[in-house]
């Protein structure tokens, strides 16, 4: 059985909703250069280009729907398991993922992804403050780190592992955030 991740205190209805930080995900943005975010919601999305829970993107065609590039998933934690296999599945029709998880190595959807990403990547030097989806405003306390698993068609190599500082995410995220303010806004 693979089982997935059970540790959260987190009240059941905002479980599975919580935003990826904008400074992070801005700074992956600029390294993978997001096509969709796949595990969103109307109010959570990241993109331009979204699927809901009621689109079901596990359901989809991934490699039909959009174009060539590297899809963002920041999956619902109480079921990665499919979500990792959906993108294995996509990865070899040419759809690159980078999914956002718990970093647990000893949960059966990490040994599934191991054997089909090309790099597991830790965040380290601190956790990560999701956006509470009913407040929007982050929170720390994540009980678990963070890592990205990452799913790339065009790589050769198989099974890197790597690490990334938060702080270092933050520090550019940040940058490449206020750098795209309008002039007006940086002068208040």
């Amino acid at each position: 059985m693979v089982n997935d991740y059970g540790g959260s205190t987190t009240p059941p209805e905002h479980r599975d909703s919580w935003q990826t930080p904008p400074e992070i995900f801005a700074a992956l943005k600029q390294e993978f250069r997001f096509i969709a975010d796949v595990a969103a919601s109307a109010h959570n999305h990241l993109l331009p280009v979204y699927f809901t829970e009621h689109d079901d993107a596990l359901a989809q065609d991934w490699a039909g729907r959009l174009p060539i590039g590297f899809a963002w998933c920041n999956s619902p934690y109480s079921a990665i398991t499919p979500w990792v296999q959906k993108a294995t599945e996509e990865c070899r029709k040419g759809i690159g993922t980078v999914m956002l998880v718990p970093a647990d190595t000893s949960v059966g959807w990490f040994s599934l992804a191991r054997r089909s990403c090309t790099e597991a990547r830790f965040i380290v030097d601190g956790r990560l403050s999701f956006i509470r989806a009913d407040t929007g405003k982050p929170v720390n306390g994540n009980n678990k780190g963070s890592m990205l698993l990452i799913w790339n068609p065009f790589a050769s190599d198989f099974g890197i592992t790597g690490y990334v500082s938060r702080d270092t995410l933050m520090a550019i995220g940040r940058k490449l955030l206020s750098d795209r303010e309008p002039a007006d806004e940086r002068a208040a």
